[in-house]
């Protein structure tokens, strides 16, 4: 702004610097942008894992009719993995969205680094050198092993692919405490302690244009038909998931720097428990299934009759109460979808359990256990089954639930 001064014969100017307040408003813009995105890919995800448990379902269940050495089973074969690729892609939506199933336990990120060390070594060109840097005395975070794993994939390859004439990879852990908050790239980090995990690059880097988008899913700027567009979109959700924090830094041809921020655990991390051995599916018991969707409802029945089970079945909350008070014996278990019109599964199995409190409850739903926990319509560890699942995951989850001490 400026001022004119008549009787002094001179001119005031006053000038601001609002370049910060420009680039946070764009951050904040781009935050929101990618909370609008991940609403929307969960949402489509819930949905579609609906159709694609009906389709395992009846592809699982039209096995059985057919005689060994039928040519149908080839064709049931290729519509199996088209369904399985169909549900990599929701799993990978949901992973956006901060929707992914979890399993969350106390680790160490510097284990699951050299433990995943072999793995990450046969992804990279010979060219390619990579660097492990292990904190010798991490401390504990509670992530799921999985996921770390999932994300230090997509950051290598991506690194990888960034030198396409070789260069190193640096992925190292560290502890870091921040006193106070501190603020990078417009991401703020509350004051604490947190693991730090970094992934660098020596390869061509990113211009300001690049950066700006690199979380968004399907943005790529490789080739067609040499990637996705998800795999930093995922890395994001991920992160965001687990209560991280995710900075970078890029400059064209002076490579990037991934640095990862989760926050401390308490305790250590437990021993390793051996694998359970499987055991077989079906049993007698009398189960209650509440699902909406008439697809699912519908294979579900069938599976589960045929594995020996004494069946009813309830189109939503309200039919699955009439039907439980019709029934004069014992119901072993229910089997309720999470979000159902009228009454939630959480609701249902609260009315139930009043009347029947011997009666076991297993939660199953298109969004998956972090999603509906969040919402507050499943307490934290109760039996939960994500959709898709077949006739046989499903037939495992009720021998596990069934089998349980009371």
């Amino acid at each position: 702004t400026a001022r004119r001064d008549a009787a002094a014969g001179r001119v005031v100017g006053v000038a601001r610097d609002i370049t910060e307040e420009k680039r946070l408003e764009q951050q904040l813009l781009r935050s929101q942008k990618l909370e609008s995105v991940g609403r929307l890919a969960g949402g489509i995800a819930h949905d579609f894992n609906n159709l694609l448990t009906a389709m395992h379902g009846e592809i699982d269940l039209a096995r059985l009719d057919l005689p060994a050495g039928s040519p149908m089973l080839e064709v049931l074969d290729r519509l199996q993995a088209a369904a399985s690729r169909a549900g990599t892609l929701t799993h990978q939506l949901l992973a956006f969205a901060r929707r992914q199933f979890a399993s969350p336990r106390v680790v160490r990120l510097d284990a699951i680094v050299r433990e995943f060390e072999p793995l990450l070594r046969r992804v990279l060109r010979e060219n390619v050198r990579l660097d492990i840097r292990p904190a010798a005395d991490g401390w504990p975070v509670r992530l799921d092993p999985s996921q770390v794993e999932q994300v230090l994939m997509n950051l290598v390859v991506n690194a990888s692919d960034a030198m396409p004439d070789g260069g190193t990879l640096t992925i190292e852990t560290s502890n870091a405490t921040l006193a106070e908050p501190g603020r990078r790239e417009g991401v703020e980090i509350p004051a604490g302690d947190y693991v730090l995990l970094a992934v660098s690059d020596t390869g061509t880097g990113m211009d300001e244009r690049t950066l700006a988008r690199i979380f968004e899913p399907y943005f790529t700027t490789k080739e067609q038909g040499k990637g996705t567009g998800l795999g930093l979109a995922i890395t994001y959700g991920i992160v965001k998931q687990n209560q991280g924090f995710i900075w970078v830094y890029s400059e064209p041809g002076a490579g990037t720097t991934f640095r990862l921020y989760f926050p401390r655990a308490g305790g250590a991390p437990p021993p390793a428990l051996p694998p359970r051995p499987a055991g077989a599916l079906g049993g007698s018991e009398v189960v209650l299934l509440a699902e909406d969707d008439p697809q699912v409802r519908e294979m579900a029945s069938r599976a589960l009759r045929a594995q020996g089970y004494r069946l009813l079945a309830a189109a939503d909350g309200a039919s699955a109460l009439e039907v439980a008070r019709a029934e004069p014996g014992a119901i072993d278990l229910l089997v309720t979808d999470v979000i159902m019109p009228d009454m939630t599964g959480r609701a249902l199995a609260q009315a139930l359990a009043a009347e029947r409190p011997g009666m076991r409850v297993l939660f199953v739903s298109g969004y998956t256990e972090a999603a509906v926990s969040h919402q507050g319509l499943l307490d934290p560890g109760v039996a939960f089954l994500a959709k898709p699942y077949t006739p046989s995951s499903l037939g495992a989850k009720l021998r596990e639930v069934l089998g349980r001490a009371g």
